[in-house]
């Protein structure tokens, strides 16, 4: 049987992408600037006219989005402040209204962690991690085919567990001695400054790793080790299969740096937990967007998606908007 065809968008603060995915495979992409200064209406308009521009008859539309996604309104909370009036704002309602198509929206990080958990490095293993490093630290957790969102939709949200390499930092959230504060790019680069005097970003910084520049070195391997030991928590809590580590700021001198500690600060009784890049590249929150649609696809209509391993997991209450031809998709 031949998997339904879904369009997925990947709304950034800077960038939007949008394509048609296929059973996890990503059949053909557009991207256009994020129309951030705008507010949400332009960014819902850009991301509708990019899904438009695909051409073919989709039958969902799933989107990986900024900020936290309150599972039982579907409302985004916690919003990023690079997008305009992003708070609050009904992300499937809106694209329903401008595509006629059913939707579901979820955390862009989560939607990377449930692409790479199905269809990328975790495909077919009862329980992944997902973690994304870029201008902030993001994650999100699979297990038993479920993505998990927890009670606010926070599940998973790894750049705020406090880790001894922090100490006393302030973290982008407002509290302090979280991993967010040493490992992320922006942070990276705010420490080689604070060693140096020198303002460049991260891909200097690891440029200049590569070069034996002894302090871009030292700052990567504390982002590292401060990365590792925030993994091992989560690994020491959910006992996972395979921890698959993605953005990009994850470059391999912070994964090399992070693989030490977090076997350090595991449970002995765990074993060797593998800590690997993503498969998927800038597909992975596409990729899962995709999944997401065509799992509250099924849940609606009780037809069951052609997807990879795992059963298929119900949707967030009012996640759901909208409805394709002939399917009856719960709200």
């Amino acid at each position: 049987m031949t998997a339904p065809l879904v369009a997925a968008v990947d709304i950034g603060g800077t960038k939007t992408a949008a394509a048609l995915v296929r059973g996890g495979a990503v059949l053909t992409r557009t991207r256009a600037a994020t129309p951030a200064r705008d507010g949400a209406a332009a960014v819902l308009d850009t991301a509708a006219a990019l899904v438009r521009s695909l051409g073919e008859a989709p039958v969902a539309v799933g989107v990986g989005a900024p900020g936290l996604v309150d599972p039982t309104t579907g409302l985004v909370t916690a919003a990023t402040s690079s997008i305009h009036g992003w708070s609050a704002v009904d992300v499937p309602g809106g694209l329903a209204d401008r595509l006629g198509l059913p939707g579901v929206v979820l955390n862009d990080v989560q939607a990377f962690t449930l692409g790479e958990a199905v269809h990328g490095a975790g495909r077919g293993l009862p329980t992944v991690l997902g973690v994304a490093v870029g201008t902030g630290v993001g994650g999100g957790v699979h297990a038993a085919g479920t993505l998990l969102t927890g009670r606010l939709g926070a599940a998973g949200h790894l750049g705020h567990v406090p880790v001894p390499q922090a100490t006393g930092r302030p973290c982008p959230c407002g509290a302090v001695g979280h991993v967010e504060a040493v490992a992320a790019g922006p942070a990276i680069a705010a420490a080689y400054a604070a060693g140096t005097g020198a303002t460049v970003d991260l891909p200097e910084v690891v440029r200049r790793a590569r070069a034996g520049d002894p302090v871009a070195v030292e700052v990567i391997a504390h982002a590292g080790a401060a990365l590792g030991v925030a993994l091992a928590g989560l690994a020491n809590t959910l006992d996972p299969d395979r921890v698959v580590v993605g953005g990009g700021a994850a470059v391999p001198e912070l994964l090399a740096a992070a693989r030490p500690a977090f076997a350090a600060a595991c449970m002995p009784v765990l074993g060797a937990v593998p800590l690997v890049p993503a498969a998927l590249g800038a597909d992975a929150q596409l990729v899962g967007a995709a999944e997401a649609a065509l799992r509250a696809l099924a849940a609606g209509s009780g037809a069951g998606p052609a997807t990879a391993p795992g059963p298929v997991a119900a949707p967030s209450p009012a996640v759901v908007a909208g409805s394709a031809p002939g399917e009856e998709v719960a709200r």
